[in-house]
């Protein structure tokens, strides 16, 4: 084989979470020209193991009490693992968990991986399921101690020796090296750079030269967008452009899809990022909203977006991107439904006298009295209808929860995301940001998640 020097891992934690949670045992089996070596600790993870992780793994919290911390195994634990193969199954978690306490210990850990569970898929894709019970099943591996360690990294060497028993070591080689190929990556990109992206939801950052913002892109899974970027390089012009250009990358984390989308939008805007599609400021956002000056007589109102109180979404029609472009729509509706062209302000005329529009058979005649001016407001109700402002569903601000995150909202502005409910409360006293035409979008396709906040939070 092409990786004759081995490290069968298997690790167990007080959860599932790299960032959060920590490592309660580690189980190595080492195999090279010298022969099989097993190695095994049990680590203190400095924090409680709950009842559901002891009665999977066994591990009580009095088994790791006298146990040592990783950092003190750290050494051991990387030249156990330096220059060899790392195989664990559903790798990306042992492997993320180890990077991880590496990290807090001060140290860099970087190996090739191989993960057998992607490994079983492809020389096996004729069966479902490639957890290991499954595994264990099929192959007719032995177990020794189930759901610990260095049991289970006994069984990930079992599977290894069955496969090369039965799959040709052509094929092997092929698929292991197709697993294992490191991404291809831009000439003037650190690879530990990809190394350190997270798996989860959120934003990332391209700069190129002089640290200026090239791209901003969101995902649910950071690091396989990221690499897709560089993977269509070679068939695209643009990724080419843009991968020949990226010196740096940086990460946002998220919660989830909505944290992810908010952001991304905002910090577009903010940076104007070379390759992304420009988002339009609010600078210029303008509404039509319908003013009611006698009983069923209803005049547009022009609103720019920073006129336009947190409360003040009645009768509102838009977004629309520049007062020249309100006044466009409304001129084309005028002419669409026979709307009177004074009545709506974009014509000035002497009282009694006809609109333009009426001299040219395009107006009704509510200007002269030939069409009561109540028939004319419910006409101009149903003509700006789908232009109509989505109301606001709840008497104040709502939340969306997303992972740990709350995203706090109020008549669809997005007043930030808080961790916490003192965060909440310094949101809900901080200044009502303008309304975005590009956040109204989002939360829009969000208002079935949204709930209203019980306030006041605290008392």
């Amino acid at each position: 084989m092409s990786f004759p020097i081995l490290a069968f891992v298997d690790l167990e934690t007080t959860g599932a979470t790299a960032t959060a949670d920590r490592i309660t045992e580690i189980g190595i089996v080492e195999v090279d020209e010298h022969g099989v070596r097993e190695w095994s600790s049990l680590v203190n993870p400095g924090t409680p193991i709950s009842g559901f992780i002891e009665r999977l793994t066994g591990i009580s919290n009095a088994m790791v009490a006298d146990a040592p911390p990783f950092e003190d195994l750290a050494a051991e634990v990387r030249e156990r693992l330096e220059g060899r193969l790392f195989i664990a199954h559903n790798a990306r978690f042992d492997y993320g968990f180890l990077k991880n306490e590496f990290k807090r210990a001060g140290l860099d850990f970087r190996a090739t991986v191989l993960c057998t569970v992607k490994l079983s898929r492809k020389l096996f894709p004729q069966h479902a399921k490639h957890n290991l019970d499954s595994l264990i099943e099929r192959h007719g591996l032995t177990v020794s101690s189930r759901h610990r360690a260095l049991g289970d990294a006994r069984l990930i060497q079992q599977f290894w020796t069955r496969v090369q028993a039965e799959i040709a070591p052509d094929l092997l080689d092929e698929t292991v090296r197709k697993l294992t190929a490191r991404p291809s990556l831009p000439a003037n990109l650190d690879p530990a750079a990809i190394d350190d992206l997270p798996q989860g939801a959120g934003v990332y950052l391209f700069y190129g030269e002089n640290d200026l913002p090239l791209y901003v892109g969101k995902s649910k899974e950071l690091k396989k967008r990221v690499l897709a970027h560089f993977a269509a390089d070679h068939a695209a012009a643009k990724e080419m452009h843009l991968a020949q250009q990226v010196r740096r990358i940086e990460c946002i984390e998220t919660g989830g899809e909505l944290g992810a989308l908010l952001k991304e939008a905002a910090l577009i805007k903010q940076l104007q990022p070379l390759h992304n599609r420009t988002l339009r400021r609010n600078d210029e956002l303008c509404f039509w909203q319908l003013v009611e000056e006698r009983a069923g007589e209803w005049r547009p109102l022009l609103l720019s977006a920073s006129d336009l109180g947190c409360r003040q979404q009645e009768q509102l029609f838009g977004p629309f991107k520049s007062a020249r472009e309100a006044k466009r729509t409304l001129t084309e509706l005028a002419k669409e439904h026979r709307l009177c062209h004074a009545l709506l302000g974009l014509e000035k005329v002497k009282p009694g006298k006809p609109c333009f529009a009426h001299q040219l058979q395009q107006c009704k005649g509510a200007c002269v009295g030939k069409e009561p001016v109540s028939f004319h407001s419910a006409r101009l109700m149903a003509a700006l209808g789908r232009h109509r402002l989505e109301p606001w569903p709840f008497v104040g601000p709502a939340l969306v929860r997303e992972g740990d995150e709350l995203h706090l909202i109020d008549h669809w502005r997005h007043l930030g995301t808080a961790r916490s409910e003192a965060d909440l409360h310094d949101l809900l006293d901080a200044p009502v940001p303008d309304f975005d035409r590009d956040a109204y979008r989002i939360l829009l396709k969000a208002v079935a998640r949204m709930v209203p906040l019980v306030a006041p939070l605290g008392g």
